[in-house]
């Protein structure tokens, strides 16, 4: 049976025109709910009141309220809510733009194209992978209590913050270990192997973009840098045993979670409440400091 769609769970705040309101609610169709605020003033009011997924300001009609400083205060104030402005139909001129920039708003969507519209959802979509990463966490940290700090480490890697690892090599480089040494500890802790942990963390985010019917399975495949869709169906039927299709049928975000939680945390809590996989023991060799210092590669797409 089709699972319902479910939505950014904290509705998307808007400072927009009057034309193009209609256009953001169709646009979110399945992914978020607009509350539309007629100025920045109102909107910075709102965000006292409640949670919100994100912010969409229109740079026609915002510029016109950036003198006052109103929207640097806004950005300031709630610097973990995205903002992100609306290149409308009305041209903008160089001071609104100059002056959004300013104000710290760094994310800009052209949506006189099509293609605006398609990149308006990606944006929010990233948001959905950002709330299931938290939740994760969350849920994690209930399942062990107090897992060891290396351990804790481990999960945030996986789901922290940041550019996302894709890799066991990857995620060796930001916890400044070796990937052998990294595997060999999962190994004598009778652990799973890290590559596992990986898998299913992309899988769990996979599941919460195909919670939105407007995602298909090539978006999230491409979201999530698999290197096609195929590749993609091939990663679940080899997890999983089933397809593409069915994984989404089957598993919303909710289900992938706990089936993280009940294949690879909850049966191992032991082991995660003594597990130090990022100790060094004298003689031992480390991840040198140059490699330490990188950002992780652009994930890998299997072949």
């Amino acid at each position: 049976m089709s699972m319902p769609p479910r939505p950014l769970t904290a509705p998307v705040l808007t400072v927009l025109e009057p034309e193009e309101r209609l256009r953001v609610d169709a646009a979110g169709a399945g992914l978020y709910r607009a509350i539309h605020r007629d100025s920045v003033a109102d909107a910075h009011e709102e965000l006292k009141r409640r949670r919100v997924s994100a912010m969409l300001v229109s740079v026609a009609r915002c510029g016109r309220e950036l003198g006052d400083r109103r929207m640097a205060t806004l950005v300031r104030e709630f610097p973990t809510i995205p903002t992100v402005a609306l290149l409308g139909t009305t041209p903008p001129t160089a001071e609104s733009l100059l002056q959004l920039g300013n104000a710290g708003v760094t994310q800009l969507v052209d949506v006189r194209l099509p293609s605006g519209w398609n990149r308006l959802r990606q944006l929010l979509g990233g948001e959905l992978v950002g709330e299931v990463d938290r939740q994760a966490l969350t849920a994690i940290r209930a399942a062990l209590g107090e897992p060891t700090l290396d351990g804790w480490r481990f999960f945030e890697a996986l789901f922290g913050r940041g550019e996302r690892v894709g890799t066991v090599r990857d995620l060796s480089l930001r916890l400044g270990v070796l990937p052998s040494t990294l595997m060999s500890r999962f190994f004598r802790a009778r652990l799973p192997a890290p590559k596992r942990y990986l898998a299913y963390a992309r899988l769990l985010r996979a599941a919460r973009l195909l919670e939105d019917p407007g995602h298909s399975l090539a978006d999230v495949a491409n979201a999530l840098d698999y290197s096609s869709p195929q590749s993609f169906g091939r990663h679940i039927q080899t997890l999983f045993g089933i397809s593409a299709g069915e994984f989404r049928r089957t598993h919303d975000a909710a289900r992938m979670l706990e089936r993280f939680l009940d294949e690879l945390v909850r049966p191992h809590a032991s082991a995660w409440r003594t597990l130090q996989p990022l100790v060094v023991r004298p003689g031992m060799r480390t991840v040198p400091p140059s490699l330490q210092d990188r950002r992780p590669a652009r994930v890998r797409r299997p072949s």
